[in-house]
């Protein structure tokens, strides 16, 4: 009776909602949090939500949550809906000559701003596309543009030009120093790293000294404290809103428990980089996130907009473990999606990232101020599922997994990356990059019912799933690929992997590509169905017999001969490769607008092949 009264008691004494309301008593995120704070402290009973009412809510600082700071709810008030913004406004416009307008920002500055909810672009010169490196790029220390005709000017030395250059899988960002107009050569204020190569390279120059000469573009002038606009036709300026972000932060967890974010908007963060500039390594690695956890737990983020940021939108670091990321969107972003895990390897497993949920996310248009970054990115983190994501419309790979080259030590194990709907990645602008992408050796990682296509890179490495480097002791099945520029599937190198009851249809160069000749088992590669009408169906290096092949269904639209690998079919077979399989029409539905249901009498299904249902692809109803 005791117990009951007092379960009763705190049942009826629990904390009320601490209400946010930008014409209430509670009017900022620090406040509401620290009344919690004070709730807990008077020991008020959970639970502890905040409750955010309809408005825009500028942060002059990252809200900050500690251990003190767990066990709280963090949500929109019913039916409304909250942003929570790290830009300031941009005030007093004046119409200037021709078609400027100016404002006075004073000591501010600022690599952004968004005119009426639009990203707009700071002067870009050229206006479209890219001028080129002339001949291979530079490994000199700092970096060496060398330039063609009058690309770049001697006057632009020493200001606040900056200079992005396109570089296989990655770029560099960097202000340019000096410029030797005799020689062609500016030298940019950083050094490249080695992998940083690539000939004939593309690239281009922003916030250059007179560029400001397009509409929808904008500059500043941080000698006169001065920022020029260019309205696009229609724009009214003295009417538009304009926001530029002071903050590279909107929210940081050190050590929370238990906290989730629900209904909630995130918008307006910066970008930065150091005097030297950037030169990356790989995946946009080195870009922070605007909300960021570190040894956090059991954090949710649940139908909230992540938009209009500098830099990777969401980012579960050292730690962090149990968490979950589950029905947002996320687009308009400067870097990538969502980041789990870190580079390096952590040895205690306090510190290690682990057990984590990505699931029903739309997750697009990404990359737009470092192109290299990725749609998903998982580094050195384990036993993670990565589930019914819909991800399009980036520069670089769509899921990424691992961070360890070779066959050394990797975190990355277990993960399961599956239902997700991956297109239109690549976009002819960087290169070596694929739909699904994996690093190191990886024991239990399965990659399956997953649909991916339109994958287009600048050069080489268009690829639907791509096991890089020591890729090894993974489970690839029942995904469906197709429309990629170089191969549905490659592996560069790696050991027993398991690729089975795929289909892999209508990619350009080859269909299948391995790279590397090693002493031990490359792959096991049953049941397949690969449908072509262009190119050829195995490409790079199918030396040797470190692989295996068999109960596979080919067939060239076009006719002919099937030769693989300079062998004819009886050749192939005779050589112990697809002794069981077969050249032959698979009997899709329509395979040509995307329907890969198969008929009956398919002679895929002779084979052991079992039909792929696609109906469960991407975010599902809840």
């Amino acid at each position: 009776m005791i117990l009951l009264l007092f379960l009763l008691a705190s049942i009826l004494w629990s904390a009320d909602p601490v209400i946010i309301s930008q014409d209430g008593e509670t009017q900022t995120l620090q406040a509401a949090r620290d009344k919690v704070r004070a709730l807990k402290r008077q020991n008020v009973p959970a639970p502890y939500t905040i409750r955010i009412r309809a408005g825009r809510y500028f942060l002059t600082e990252p809200l900050h949550l500690t251990a003190e700071d767990s066990n709280v709810t963090w949500e929109a008030a019913p039916g409304e809906r909250a942003l929570i913004s790290g830009a300031q406004p941009i005030t007093g416009w004046k119409k200037a000559s021709g078609n400027l307008w100016t404002a006075s920002i004073g000591d501010k500055s600022f690599r952004q701003l968004f005119v009426s909810g639009r990203r707009a672009q700071r002067a870009r010169t050229p206006n479209f596309g890219f001028y080129r490196i002339d001949g291979p790029s530079s490994q000199d220390k700092p970096f060496q543009l060398k330039f063609r005709g009058n690309d770049i000017r001697k006057e632009w030395a020493g200001t606040d030009t900056e200079a992005i250059v396109l570089l296989a899988w990655a770029d560099i960002r960097m202000p340019i120093v000096t410029v030797d107009e005799a020689a062609h050569i500016a030298t940019l204020t950083g050094d490249p790293r080695p992998s940083n190569k690539e000939r004939d390279a593309r690239y281009f120059l922003e916030n250059a000294p007179g560029s400001l000469d397009a509409a929808g573009e904008w500059q500043i002038d941080r000698a006169t404290g001065t920022i020029s606009y260019w309205p696009l036709a229609g724009e009214n300026v003295p009417n538009e809103e304009f926001l530029a972000p002071r903050l590279t932060q909107l929210v940081l967890l050190e050590g929370a428990r238990s906290v989730t974010f629900k209904g909630l908007d995130f918008a307006h963060t910066e970008w930065t980089m150091g005097p030297q500039g950037y030169a990356d390594t790989q995946a946009a690695s080195a870009v922070g996130a605007a909300f960021e956890a570190i040894n956090s737990e059991n954090i949710s983020i649940e139908k909230c907009q992540f938009r209009h940021l500098g830099n990777y939108a969401i980012w579960f670091g050292r730690g962090s473990k149990n968490n979950r990321i589950v029905r947002n969107q996320i687009y308009d972003i400067g870097a990538g999606g969502i980041r789990i895990g870190e580079t390096t390897q952590r040895p205690a497993e306090a510190d290690q990232n682990f057990n984590n949920e990505i699931a029903h996310n739309h997750i697009h248009h990404l990359g737009l101020v470092f192109p290299p970054a990725v749609g998903i990115f998982v580094a050195q983190s384990s036993r993670n599922r990565i589930a019914h994501n819909d991800i399009h419309d980036l520069y670089y790979t769509a899921i990424s997994v691992g961070w360890t080259w070779g066959y050394g030590a990797n975190q990355s194990k277990g993960n399961i990356i599956e239902f997700n709907h991956l297109h239109h990645i690549g976009m002819e602008m960087l290169s070596d990059m694929g739909g699904i992408y994996t690093l190191g050796m990886q024991p239990g990682t399965i990659i399956r019912n997953n649909l991916i296509h339109d994958i287009a890179s600048f050069t080489y490495g268009g690829w639907g799933i791509y096991p890089d480097e020591g890729s090894s002791h993974m489970l690839i099945e029942n995904n469906v690929v197709y429309r990629c520029a170089s191969s549905g599937f490659h592996q560069h190198y790696g050991m027993q992997n398991t690729v089975r009851n795929n289909i892999f249809a209508f990619n350009r160069d080859y269909q299948l590509m391995r790279t590397r000749v090693e002493p031990h088992l490359s792959f096991t590669m049953e049941r397949n169905i690969i449908l072509f009408d262009r190119g050829r169906l195995l490409g790079s290096n199918w030396t040797g017999d470190q692989f295996r092949m068999d109960y596979n269904l080919y067939y060239d639209v076009r006719g002919g001969e099937l030769r693989l690998a300079g062998k004819s079919w009886q050749e192939w077979q005779a050589s112990g490769q697809d002794v069981h399989s077969r050249n032959a029409d698979p009997l899709f539905v329509n395979a040509a607008s995307g329907d890969f249901r198969l008929r009956e009498g398919s002679p895929a299904l002779a084979l052991g092949f079992k039909p792929i249902d696609l109906s469960r692809i991407g975010p599902q109803p809840e």
